[in-house]
């Protein structure tokens, strides 16, 4: 029964997004209650690209060379952690996602998502381990996906996480600018994929059993995830990607769904040129809302801290070229409002903090976390 579910709502989304998406930053402009402060916490970070909280108020922070590190809330930084997996920290790829499993005040399990060398190239790998802080390192660790084929090339590893309401571990991988996969069920290049923790496949995936798919894939049509979350108290996906020259997109994710790349897209190749097809197709999804020009989303956040009433339920969005942080309010599902909100560095990653303000990353070599407030 979860199957047609799933796949009902998917045919809904497709339904809804029928008419033709509304520009992110064409929306209602919408003014934070307050003035913007923005603190520094730390420095010293190379390239960081996640941040998550553990539960005593300390950071977990990936570096995209391959380190992890514990940060403290005064600023102090660990030495890295050992047990870390091989990275390629080439182009793009390195040390990218990690998140912590819904249990880990229990079993201290974490899921590191990062490039991975092999055979053929390059891909995404997912592996999962037990984090001993105390004798800051990494234990039992053991790679539980790797993304089919590895392929040439040091772009588009994409690699973010959400963990869903059903406890699945979802993970969002790029298309490796190779274009044509993301459509190729045999393939998970620009898919999302979905996964017991251990990393075995759900029976109720949408495609398992299916001939000719990949069981692990959930949705389809990915150009380059770079930001993945669960909306709080419900069951819903949220996923920003990359366009190519305009056409960054928020996709509203249900299970089976195409999202269209590379056949569909708001964007045009760097050249100017027209990308695939159009904007909108038959059985192909429409996102939420598309920037143009580019913004370079980075991860995003639901606000669910306590600080800004105002900011209840609002999704906060990272970005790298823009270098700023876009606030977007919803009227149920759709996009009503935004508030862009200048940082002047390029930003990664974005989390709600145990105190309630936010928290962001820099992609710089020298990169920082700096605390978002309002005075």
């Amino acid at each position: 029964m979860r199957i047609v579910r799933y796949l009902s709502a998917g045919l809904a989304s497709l339904n809804a997004l029928a008419a033709e998406a509304p520009r992110c930053d064409a929306v209602a402009a919408v003014p934070s209650p307050g003035r913007i402060q923005l603190t520094e916490v730390a420095r010293g970070l190379e390239n960081p690209w996640a941040l998550v909280f553990l539960p005593d108020g300390r950071m977990l922070v990936s570096e995209r060379p391959g380190r992890l590190r514990i940060v403290t809330s005064q600023g102090q930084l660990s030495a890295p952690l050992a047990g870390v997996p091989a990275v390629l920290a080439k182009g793009q790829g390195g040390l990218l996602d990690v998140a912590l499993d819904p249990d880990f005040a229990r079993n201290r399990l974490v899921y590191l998502g990062y490039a991975e060398a092999g055979e053929g190239g390059a891909g995404t790998a997912i592996a999962r381990a037990r984090l001993d802080e105390a004798g800051l390192a990494l234990r039992e660790l053991r790679v539980i996906y790797r993304q089919t084929p590895k392929v040439s090339g040091n772009g588009h590893f994409g690699v973010r996480f959400a963990l869903g309401a059903d406890g699945k571990l979802y993970a969002a991988l790029g298309e490796r600018q190779k274009f044509e996969p993301a459509q190729d069920p045999q393939q998970s290049l620009g898919k999302v994929i979905r996964l017991n923790p251990d990393g075995s496949v759900p029976a109720d995936n949408p495609f398992a059993g299916k001939a000719g798919w990949l069981p692990e894939i959930w949705s389809l049509g990915h150009r380059n995830p770079q930001g993945f979350v669960r909306q709080p108290g419900s069951d819903r996906l949220w996923l920003v990607e990359h366009g190519a020259r305009g056409g960054d997109e928020i996709n509203l994710l249900a299970a089976g769904t195409n999202y269209g790349w590379p056949v569909i897209s708001y964007g045009t190749h760097y050249t100017g040129l027209k990308i695939g097809e159009g904007q909108a197709k038959p059985g192909m999804a429409q996102p939420q809302c598309y920037w143009d020009p580019s913004i370079a989303p980075g991860n995003m956040s639901f606000y669910s801290g306590d600080k800004v009433p105002g900011w209840r339920g609002n999704l906060f969005v990272a970005a790298l070229k823009d270098q700023a942080v876009h606030r977007l309010t919803l009227d149920g599902t759709r996009i009503s409002g935004a508030e862009r909100i200048p940082v002047g560095k390029r930003v990664r990653d974005i989390r709600v903090g145990p105190d309630g303000w936010l928290y962001l990353i820099t992609d710089e070599s020298e990169g920082q976390i700096l605390r978002l407030s309002l005075q």
